[in-house]
C-alpha cells in the first residue's frame, strides 16, 4: 500500500510534493476561471460536483481557523462510532488514479482515522486505509485508488472518514479533497468499421422544444436559428404548459383569470415548423382537459391549417407530482398509471378518428419500479414472475388488458443529466443506452409476450425532453459539448426522436453556484452567474453573443449526420475521448470526436476498416477559441473549418481540449476495369466499377480528353462497392469515368 504524504510549504497557489525528494511543483486551479486540470473536486471551499453529505453521522461545520490559505475547511469531531461521509452518483474511476486531501489535527493532533471508499447503491465498503491527522499543520495525503479497492470501476459512490475505535477524538480538519486525474495516454487508439452498420439516422433526433411563453416564436431570427441548426423536429407548447393548455382557447390557460396576451400561440408555431420543414410533437392536454378537446386540436392543426403534425403526446411527465393533474373524480386519480392507461385509450380513439395518420405516444418511466405512486394496481412480469408497481409496467399491463387496440405508437422518455460537474455530465450521456434497453425490455415483456413480438416492435422510443441541470453548465462550453455527446450516444440506441430542452427558455441568476463548474456568463446587473435551459437567448440573428455554445454544437452536427445516414461503430481506449461515426448518404464518412479533457490535447490514431478515404479531408470544430471569442469579443464565434491532408486508412489527428470536431472524409477514387472475358454480345462491351459500399458513383462519358465535356449517363450505389455496366460500341471514340459527386 502506497500513501503519498505531502507537507504544505507554500501558499495555496503552489504545492510541493515530497516523497523522499521533491517530485513536482504544480499550480492549483483558479476557480471561477478556465479549469486547469481534469481532477474531480470533492471539496474546495464548499462541496463540489454533486458530492453530498446526506449520510454523515458526525456533526461538522465549516471554518477558516486553522487557516487553509483563506479558504474554509471542514471541522469534525468524533464522540462515538461516527463517520464523516460523502456520497455521489456512480463515478467511473478509470480516468482517476488517486484520491487526495489535506488534514490538520489542530493543536494536539494525532487523531487516528480510517479512510475508505464505497461502491454501488448500497455503499459497499472497500479497503480501509489508516491516516493520522498531524498536530498544528496541514498535510496532504494522496492514496492510490487501487489501495482502496476502487481503481478502474464504474460505481464509486462514496468516501468516509470514520472513527476506528469509537472513542472521543478532538476536532480534525479536512481541506482540498479531490480525485486526481490519471496521466493521459500518448496516443488514443480509435477504430471505425464502415462494414458493420448499426442503424439508420432518423431526422427527428435533431430536435428541440419550443415554448408558448416565448414571444419570438416565429420571429425572423428564430426561424434562422432553427434552420441553421438543421432541426428535424420541434415540440409544442412547452413541457408542463402542455397539461394546462387549452386548444379551444389558448389565451385562457388553466388557472388564468384573464386572457394571456403575451408569448406565442399555435399559429406562430405552425409558421416556424413549416418554414423549418420540421416534424412536430404536440402535447395534448391530459392534466385538465378532455379527449374531445384533444381531437379538436388535431382537426384545427391538421385539417383546418393543413399542418400535418404527425406526433402527439398524451400529457407531459404526468406521473410526477409537479405536473398538473385534475383527474380526481372516482375511479380516476391524479398521477396514477392505471387512470392514465384507461384515459389514454379515450384520447387515442377520438384523436385518430379525426386523423388516422397521426402517431400517439404515452409517457413512460425507464425502470420497472420507477414512479410507483400507488400499490393497488400491480403488474406481474410474465418473464421474471416478479410483481411491480412502477408506472410503465402498470400502464402497459392495463393498456394491454383493457384496450389492446389502442396501444401507443411510441413511448416517451424525459431525462436530464444530474448537476454533478463538467466531466460527469460529458460521461453521463451514455445513460440513454441503458434507458433504451430497459424500455424495450418492458415492451417485450408486458406487451410482446401476450400480443406478439411485432406489436411491441412497432412501438418506437422517443425522447422528447433532455438537457442539463440548472447550473452554469447549460450555457457553458461544456453544455455545448454535452449536446454533441448526447446525439452521439442516442445514435447508438433505437431512439428515433430526441428533442433538447429548449430553444428559448430565459436566463436566471444563480444565487449560489459550484465554484468547480466551468462557466463565465454573468448577469451584468447583479454580477451573479447565469443559467439558461435554452440554447439561444432571444430571437437574435446568429452568429451572436446570445447564441450559446449548445447552439453552435447543434449546428456542428449538420456536418456530421442527417436523416437517412448510416451509423457505424467508432471505438476508442480512453474515457476522455468521445468518438462517433456515420456514413453519409452521399458516400462520405464522418466522425464526431469530443475531447472531454479541459486541459490536454489528445492525439488519436484512427484506423478505418471497410472504407478507403481520399488523402484530403475537412475538419469542422468548435471549442475554447470560440468560447473565448464570445467572452472577450475578439475573434470568431462560429464553427472553424480546417483542411486536413495525409489521411488514410490509418492516420493521426490531434484534438484540442474541450472541443467537438467533425472530420469529413471523402471516399478514395474508384477504378474502372474492362471486363474483356465477360463480353457476350457482339457490339457491346462491359466494364466494372470498383469502389466502396454505399458510395454513389456517377458514370460520365466524353468524346475526347483534350477539352472534355463530361455527360452523366447513370448513378449507381452498390451494397458491395462494385458493379458492372454494359455499353454499346460507338462509331467514334468515347471515354468513360466514374466520379464521386457529393
Amino acid at each position: 500500500m502506497n500513501i503519498l504524504i505531502v507537507n504544505r510549504l507554500y501558499k495555496k497557489f503552489a504545492k510541493v510534493l515530497l516523497l523522499g525528494a521533491i517530485v513536482a511543483v504544480t499550480a492549483l486551479p483558479m476557480f471561477g476561471s478556465e479549469p486547469a486540470s481534469d481532477d474531480y473536486l470533492i471539496y474546495t471551499i464548499q462541496l463540489n460536483n454533486g458530492w453530498a453529505d446526506d449520510y454523515s453521522y458526525a456533526p461538522y461545520y465549516l471554518t477558516n481557523n486553522p487557516n487553509f490559505d483563506g479558504s474554509n475547511s471542514i471541522a469534525c469531531a468524533f464522540t462515538s462510532w461516527q463517520a464523516l461521509w460523502f456520497t455521489h452518483d456512480p463515478i467511473n474511476t478509470t480516468i482517476y488514479n488517486n484520491v487526495s486531501f489535506w488534514l490538520n489535527g489542530g493543536p494536539a493532533g494525532g487523531q487516528n482515522l480510517n479512510f475508505y471508499a464505497q461502491t454501488g447503491p448500497n455503499f459497499t465498503d472497500g479497503n480501509a486505509v489508516s491516516v493520522t491527522a498531524p498536530a498544528g499543520a496541514w498535510t496532504e495525503y494522496t492514496i492510490p485508488l487501487a489501495s482502496l479497492g476502487v481503481a478502474n470501476i464504474t460505481n464509486l459512490t462514496g468516501f468516509q472518514f470514520s472513527n476506528p475505535n469509537g472513542s472521543v477524538q478532538p476536532t480534525f480538519y479536512v481541506a482540498d479533497f479531490s480525485l486526481s486525474a490519471a496521466p493521459k495516454p500518448a496516443v488514443v487508439h480509435v477504430g471505425v468499421n464502415a462494414a458493420a452498420p448499426i442503424r439508420t439516422v432518423d431526422a427527428r433526433v435533431f430536435g428541440i422544444n419550443n415554448v408558448a411563453w416565448d414571444g419570438g416564436e416565429d420571429a425572423p431570427g428564430t426561424i434562422e436559428q432553427v434552420t441553421n441548426m438543421g432541426i428535424g423536429s420541434l415540440r409544442w407548447p412547452g413541457g408542463s404548459w402542455g397539461d394546462g393548455y387549452h386548444w379551444t382557447n389558448e389565451g385562457m390557460q388553466y388557472g388564468n383569470t384573464s386572457p394571456r396576451t403575451w408569448g406565442s400561440f399555435t399559429t406562430n408555431f405552425i409558421h416556424t415548423a413549416t418554414n423549418a420543414h420540421a416534424q412536430a410533437f404536440i402535447i395534448a392536454n391530459y392534466g385538465c382537459s378532455t379527449p374531445e378537446e384533444a381531437a379538436w386540436g388535431v382537426a384545427e392543426m391538421n385539417i383546418t391549417n393543413h399542418a400535418h403534425f404527425q406526433y402527439w403526446e398524451i400529457g407531459n411527465e404526468v406521473g410526477g407530482s409537479w405536473e398538473l393533474d385534475c383527474n380526481t373524480n372516482p375511479p380516476w386519480r391524479p398521477h396514477d398509471p392505471w387512470t392514465y392507461a384507461m384515459r389514454f385509450a379515450q384520447y387515442y380513439t377520438q384523436m385518430k378518428a379525426v386523423d388516422p395518420t397521426i402517431k400517439i405516444g404515452a409517457v413512460a418511466d425507464t425502470t420497472e419500479d420507477g414512479t410507483a405512486n400507488y400499490t393497488d394496481h400491480a403488474a406481474v412480469n410474465p418473464v421474471t414472475g416478479l410483481t411491480h408497481y412502477g408506472w410503465t409496467p402498470v400502464m402497459l399491463d392495463t393498456m394491454r388488458t383493457n384496450n389492446p387496440n389502442a396501444m401507443p405508437d411510441f413511448l416517451i422518455e424525459h431525462n436530464y443529466a444530474p448537476t454533478d460537474g463538467d466531466t460527469y455530465s460529458l460521461l453521463w450521456a451514455r445513460q440513454w443506452q441503458t434507458d433504451a434497453a430497459n424500455l424495450r425490455m418492458m415492451l417485450n415483456d408486458y406487451v410482446g409476450y401476450y400480443l406478439g413480438a411485432n406489436v411491441a416492435t412497432n412501438i418506437e422510443l422517443c425522447g422528447t425532453e433532455y438537457g442539463l441541470g440548472g447550473d452554469k453548465t447549460a450555457m457553458s462550453l461544456v453544455g455545448g459539448l454535452f449536446q454533441d455527446e448526447a446525439i452521439g450516444q442516442i445514435l447508438q440506441t433505437e431512439f428515433n426522436a430526441f428533442l433538447r430542452w429548449d430553444l428559448h427558455n430565459g436566463q436566471s441568476d444563480l444565487p449560489s453556484e459550484d465554484n468547480a463548474v466551468y462557466g463565465w456568463r454573468t448577469d451584468p446587473g447583479t454580477g451573479l452567474f447565469l443559467s439558461d435551459g435554452g440554447v439561444v437567448n432571444g430571437d437574435v440573428v446568429p452568429p451572436n453573443f446570445n447564441c450559446y455554445p449548445a447552439y453552435y454544437c447543434i449546428k456542428l452536427l449538420t456536418y456530421f449526420a442527417r436523416g437517412g445516414d448510416t451509423v457505424i461503430p467508432a471505438t476508442n481506449d480512453f474515457e476522455l475521448l468521445g468518438t462517433y461515426a456515420v456514413q453519409r448518404t452521399n458516400g462520405s464518412l464522418t466522425m464526431l470526436v469530443v475531447n472531454r479533457s479541459c486541459c490536454s490535447n489528445l492525439t488519436a490514431q484512427i484506423n478505418l476498416a471497410g472504407y478507403a478515404p481520399s488523402p484530403n479531408a475537412t475538419a469542422y470544430s468548435y471549442g475554447i477559441p470560440q468560447d473565448q471569442a464570445a467572452k472577450t469579443g475578439i475573434g470568431s464565434l462560429d464553427i472553424a473549418r480546417t483542411e486536413v491532408s495525409g489521411v488514410g486508412t490509418n492516420f493521426n489527428y490531434t484534438f484540442p481540449p474541450y472541443s467537438a470536431t467533425v472530420l469529413v472524409l471523402a471516399p478514395a477514387a474508384p477504378l474502372l476495369v474492362p471486363m474483356t472475358a465477360a463480353q457476350s454480345v457482339p457490339g457491346q462491351f462491359i466494364f466494372q466499377v470498383e469502389g466502396q459500399p454505399r458510395v454513389p458513383y456517377v458514370i460520365q462519358t466524353s468524346t475526347n480528353l483534350i477539352s472534355p465535356i463530361w455527360t452523366a449517363i447513370s448513378t449507381n450505389t452498390s451494397a458491395i462497392g462494385t458493379f458492372r455496366l454494359t455499353n454499346s460500341f460507338p462509331s467514334f471514340s468515347r471515354f468513360y469515368r466514374a466520379v464521386w459527386n457529393p
